[in-house]
């Protein structure tokens, strides 16, 4: 592994805080990243144990966003149309915002964190509360073996790929099929979004590099498909090597050719990378020194995990900004890790109360634009760090 970049010491991103534990000392631990040449992974070297990230208090939950609503229920027609599946298992399956997309007699989720679990259950989805393995998976599958495998941003949580595609292997039929969905190395190093970075993203994908990882469990990806999510992410349609019935598409090749010439499988391209991290942080700073001198008004908007990364690597303080809104009820009135920085229940933005907004969530960018029309067209301004620091 050659390490490239060191986000310096970093809170556990999803560990908000509140009133009772403010003052407390928090856990942290450094974040630096690496490249491997062997298999072009890109991963973070020191991770925090599951049970500290995946467990009672995840506050993450996907209905609570339109854009993902919207996103989840597009996909699952397209699952519909194009595969016909008879039987369905969701790895991290969250609150059941894909879930619901389905009949509950043909799919059934797994997600470790207890208070999302719950919420499926109620809803009436069949949910296992525990972690992804192959005990789980042949417990699942003890009568038959299920036609699709579906897994969004959760491939890139989970530390040992042994346990996960045995577990895979025991799960699927012969021409049943996997699809994972995570962001993508080349739109972060596109985007330099390094806020990809953080405890539960322990890798990053490239194309290429996943391809290596299914090689030794005798899979192999057979078509992909680039998404806006998260920021930017590759859908990535998986069979067993020996599964005749699904031709490998040209989209594979497209995204191989693409990733090489970005230089995904080279260590340079990171290296410089690194740099454009440095003067983004370096530029980001010169923004909110500016607009502080002035006296203005900042506030941020999606207290999520990247901004976590950004707001501790800048080391942004509190007196910078005001407050963040955020959706999520599970955050609201509790304090960004590390910064301390409060967190209050979204209301519309105006102009009497803010100047500037820190776009934390800017991978929702077009969902948050659209709900404040009004604030923008009366002269209210966003910050964003991506691809570069800049007023919007």
């Amino acid at each position: 592994m050659k390490k490239f970049l060191d986000l310096g010491l970093q809170p556990l991103a999803n560990s908000y805080l509140d009133n009772k534990n403010i003052n407390k000392k928090e856990k942290k631990f450094r974040l630096e990243v690496a490249f491997n040449p062997k298999n072009y992974l890109v991963s973070i070297l020191n991770t925090v144990s599951k049970e500290q990230m995946f467990n009672e208090n995840y506050p993450y939950k996907s209905s609570e966003s339109l854009t993902m609503r919207k996103a989840f229920k597009k996909f699952s027609n397209k699952i519909k149309i194009r595969f016909k599946p008879n039987s369905i298992l969701e790895i991290g399956s969250n609150d059941g915002a894909f879930l619901k997309n389905f009949s509950k007699k043909k799919i059934v989720g797994v997600e470790p964190c207890k208070n999302l679990a719950r919420i499926t259950k109620r809803k009436g989805y069949k949910t296992f509360s525990e972690y992804w393995n192959p005990k789980l998976a042949k417990k699942i599958t003890k009568e038959k073996k299920v036609d699709l495998i579906y897994s969004a941003n959760t491939l890139s949580h989970i530390k040992n790929f042994s346990e996960i595609f045995r577990a895979i292997n025991l799960s699927l039929n012969k021409t049943g099929i996997l699809i994972l969905e995570d962001p993508s190395l080349l739109e972060c190093i596109k985007k330099t979004a390094y806020d990809q970075f953080y405890c539960e993203h322990i890798y990053v994908f490239s194309s290429i590099s996943l391809q290596k990882i299914l090689e030794k469990y005798n899979l192999e990806i057979f078509d992909i498909e680039n998404t806006s999510t998260h920021g930017g992410s590759n859908r990535y349609f998986i069979k067993r090597k020996l599964n005749k019935y699904f031709k490998i598409s040209n989209n594979v090749y497209k995204n191989f050719k693409k990733e090489r010439k970005s230089g995904l499988h080279k260590f340079s391209t990171y290296k410089k990378f690194a740099k454009k991290v440095l003067n983004s942080k370096m530029r980001l700073n010169k923004i909110f020194d500016n607009l502080i001198s002035k006296q203005k008004k900042i506030v941020g908007y999606g207290a999520t995990a990247k901004s976590c990364t950004v707001l501790n690597y800048c080391k942004i303080k509190k007196s910078s900004i005001k407050f963040f809104y955020d959706t999520t009820s599970f955050k609201i009135n509790k304090y960004l890790p590390g910064t301390k920085i409060k967190i209050k229940k979204y209301k519309k933005l105006t102009t009497k109360d803010v100047d500037y907004v820190f776009l934390g969530a800017w991978n929702f960018k077009d969902e948050i634009f659209r709900k404040e029309r009004k604030f923008i067209k009366n002269g209210g301004k966003f910050i964003t760090h991506v691809p570069y620091p800049r007023i919007l």
